[in-house]
């Protein structure tokens, strides 16, 4: 099903196409984490980590659940005026659900350090080093005004890198196109009972915990 998401086209109103298939579908659920709430620690303590996955994704899937189904019952009575109106819903609970589902595996006990590879020479080849990349994305990440991600996509159609940030829930395939490989939640929820508002000190930490095995296997299925 996520796949099936993530694989909506530019527009917000695109990703209507795939949420719209609600003729047989199954409601989405909550995945379970690959790891325990607290085996991110220190870099992001066990209580973000339970309230995280289980209040604020819990809810983005319930919630994208309940506007599926208003949109079904709007499909069946011809209600285009409904189809429009849920669309800001579907947009925010599913790009939620898609962001999350992704920055969860994304992350590892196991992590940090810098790739290698394949994934490593496309990484120095359009940023010059790996630190020059994690500088670039650590920036777009700080430099999100109020809510939202930074971004490592993939761009099919130039067969490159390429830094993005998201305001809000905005799934960064159905807004901009570049597959993701790498999402960094900066929403307050994220980091908030920990390093207060010193956004900084979270996404210092973050790079210990980046799975980079999950993001070059992302990065080795887009160019199929």
């Amino acid at each position: 099903m996520l796949c099936r998401l993530a694989s909506a086209g530019r527009s917000s109103a695109k990703l209507i196409a795939p949420l719209g298939c609600l003729v047989s579908r199954q409601k989405h659920t909550l995945p379970d984490l690959p790891y325990d709430y607290g085996a991110l620690e220190p870099h992001i303590n066990a209580e973000i980590m339970q309230l995280h996955h289980s209040k604020h994704h819990a809810t983005y899937v319930n919630n994208l659940n309940v506007a599926e189904e208003k949109y079904k019952e709007a499909l069946a009575k011809g209600d285009v005026t409904a189809q429009v109106s849920l669309q800001p819903a579907l947009k925010f609970n599913g790009g939620g659900h898609i962001n999350h589902t992704i920055f969860w595996t994304n992350l590892s006990p196991n992590g940090g350090g810098e790739p290698k590879g394949e994934f490593m020479e496309a990484i120095k080849r359009d940023f010059g080093s790996f630190a020059n990349f994690k500088e670039k994305l650590t920036a777009v990440s700080v430099g999100v005004q109020g809510s939202g991600w930074g971004w490592l996509g993939y761009n099919k159609e130039q067969g490159r890198l390429q830094i993005a940030a998201c305001a809000n829930q905005d799934p960064l395939q159905g807004t901009t196109g570049l597959i993701p490989l790498l999402g960094i939640d900066v929403w307050e929820h994220a980091y908030y009972l920990q390093y207060k508002n010193v956004r900084p000190d979270y996404l210092k930490a973050i790079w210990n915990v980046i799975n980079w095995e999950n993001v070059s296997s992302r990065y080795a299925a887009c160019k199929k």
